[in-house]
């Protein structure tokens, strides 16, 4: 993507007029509001899942599906949406988008089934969601230069750390003392209160710009995410290599070379981002437009950079999806009191992610990094230790404590390092790059997380089921088969005619079956925070990839911003 006539409609505001006042920090305003909008909207409602499930009549696997479906949306579309920001004035497109996300938000809201919230939530809201990235950006790159700008980027990070924090508190405060669906109520109020300031306070900057299309890049782009990322879904019902159940097209069993439909899907996405990053570097070489400059594609840092995050994305989306889940399905736990247990993380994560942020000065970037990474790896092995059906939200402070530090001390710095290595001309799309990859981890990780908790549930109920009965130990494949088995009668039966199974029990096999559920639970999350053990040594070896000093940094910017002043450790360097 190219863009011609870049200040066609005005440039920053004039540098010295008066920084001061409501109307000249509203546009900042406007633009953390608005990103606060997408940030809230899934970390308030991840506490609400086993609410949701229980009044729409679904299933834990479905609210998996409709997460990850809302990230894969915003993962396909962000970069993409970038065209629409250069082409369309700012406050029209703001408006526009903000009317789409209020008919998503107003309608997930008043959802009777779960189809509704589907669509309403992970498609409607994320369309607008995808959307709002670039535009908040550019809101900021458009109103204020210099430290104005800097300081108006540091409180739409200082907004997204506390919509983080705040989102598990208010989701649970919610839907324990009212209704889940008062969290998209209270968007659908915030919207209109944005929409408000932004009519009266953001101004309007027509342009003219001529923008050429990507055609190609942006549907190899999309049609890879969509792969990727429902393929992780697949995996859920169908199994990662081997299958659980024969795909059925047309009355026709689809098992090529016996493997699950999964592999195949997660393949095709892989190799269409490889053909998207081939498509691009043979469009520059044309001369014909990108929607991903290959300048950043070429640069390491960055390159490995946006990996990282993205790595980092997958520990997030299995935790903030799984431990609530458990919290409230295992431990009995109300939507507040999951709130009240993530707290610590959510507050350790906000509070040092703002006092780390000048700590590069003296520390090596990608050693903050890799020691955030490691907290985080021993709160997950701590949480591994502590979950138990005994466990109080007292127990849960330190490794969450501990995980919330680790998280905090790895994203500002990690964030920080990748756009500092971009041409400051491409940091829109450079920001999009990396927020995009940051959804498809967040996606694929809710997938992975999901498809794991539910499988080793299932595969312990089997287990304990068998051995309740006195019969011989099952094989692993006949565990296996029966998990399919009970998994597919869960879905098939209403929660009435489970209870109604339930009381026709005698009451000494009721209690017995609901400690063996109760236990498998706590099983299937010990297997799961494993999992993210190894999601986040994976990112930890990634990281090792970054540049290892501050020095190492300022080479990387000097040589991505040619027209930039050289640093002072470049300059001693040449002499």
């Amino acid at each position: 993507m190219r863009r011609h006539d870049e200040d066609a409609g005005g440039g920053p505001s004039d540098p010295g007029a008066e920084a001061s006042g409501v109307a000249y920090w509203a546009p900042a305003v406007v633009a953390a509001t608005s990103l606060f909008l997408g940030v809230l909207d899934t970390s308030m409602m991840n506490v609400a899942v086993p609410a949701i499930v229980r009044d729409l009549d679904t299933t834990v696997s479905a609210m998996q599906a409709t997460i990850a479906a809302y990230s894969m949306v915003m993962a396909a579309l962000i970069i993409p949406g970038g065209v629409l920001r250069a082409a369309v004035d700012t406050r029209r497109l703001l408006v526009g988008t903000l009317a789409v996300y209020s008919v998503g938000t107003l309608l997930a809201g008043l959802s009777w089934s779960m189809p509704v919230l589907f669509v309403s939530w992970s498609v409607i809201e994320g369309v607008a969601a995808a959307l709002l990235l670039p535009i908040t950006y550019s809101i900021v790159v458009e109103n204020y230069v210099g430290t104005d700008r800097a300081t108006a980027f540091g409180a739409i990070g200082g907004v997204t750390a506390v919509g983080v924090a705040v989102g598990p508190i208010l989701g649970g405060l919610l839907t324990t003392f009212a209704s889940w669906r008062w969290g998209f109520i209270g968007e659908f109020l915030l919207v209109v209160v944005v929409v408000a300031l932004t009519l009266r306070y953001l101004p309007s900057r027509p342009t003219e710009a001529k923008i050429e299309f990507d055609a190609g890049g942006t549907v190899l782009s999309v049609l890879a995410v969509v792969a990727i990322v429902g393929g992780s879904l697949l995996a859920g019902r169908y199994g990662w290599i081997r299958p659980l159940r024969p795909l059925s097209v047309g009355g026709a069993p689809v098992q090529p070379l016996g493997l699950s439909p999964a592999v195949w899907f997660v393949g095709l996405g892989i190799a269409l981002l490889v053909a998207f990053v081939r498509w691009e570097f043979r469009e520059e070489r044309a001369g014909r437009p990108t929607l991903v400059p290959v300048t950043a594609l070429r640069n390491r840092t960055f390159a490995v950079g946006v990996l990282t995050f993205a790595s980092e994305s997958l520990f997030l989306a299995g935790f903030m999806f799984t431990v609530p889940v458990f919290l409230q399905s295992a431990l009995g736990y109300s939507a507040f009191d999951s709130g009240v247990a993530l707290l610590p993380f959510s507050v350790a994560t906000l509070v040092v992610a703002v006092v780390s942020t000048g700590w590069r000065a003296y520390l090596p970037q990608r050693r903050i990094v890799q020691t955030g990474l490691a907290l985080i790896a021993v709160g997950l092995v701590l949480l591994v230790d502590r979950t138990g059906l005994g466990v109080t939200i007292p127990d849960l402070v330190v490794p969450m404590t501990v995980v919330g530090v680790g998280l905090g001390l790895f994203t500002g710095q990690v964030v920080d390092l990748a756009m500092s290595a971009a041409p400051g001309s491409l940091s829109d799309v450079s920001s999009g790059v990396i927020n995009s990859l940051s959804q498809l981890g967040y996606a694929f990780g809710t997938a992975v997380a999901g498809s794991v908790l539910l499988s080793q549930f299932y595969g312990t109920v089997v287990t304990e089921v068998r051995i309740f009965a006195g019969g011989d130990p099952v094989t692993r494949a006949e565990r296996r088969q029966l998990a399919v088995r009970l998994a597919d009668a869960g879905e098939t039966t209403t929660r009435a005619q489970q209870e109604a199974f339930v009381r026709g029990l005698p009451p000494d096999i009721q209690r017995e079956l609901v400690e063996i559920v109760r236990a498998s639970m706590v099983a299937a999350q010990r297997s799961v925070l494993v999992v993210l053990v190894v999601f986040v040594l994976a990112t930890l070896l990634v990281s090792s990839f970054l540049p290892d000093s501050r020095r190492g940094r300022d080479r990387t910017e000097a040589a991505t911003n040619p027209d930039s002043d050289p640093p002072a450790a470049a300059k001693d360097d040449e002499a």
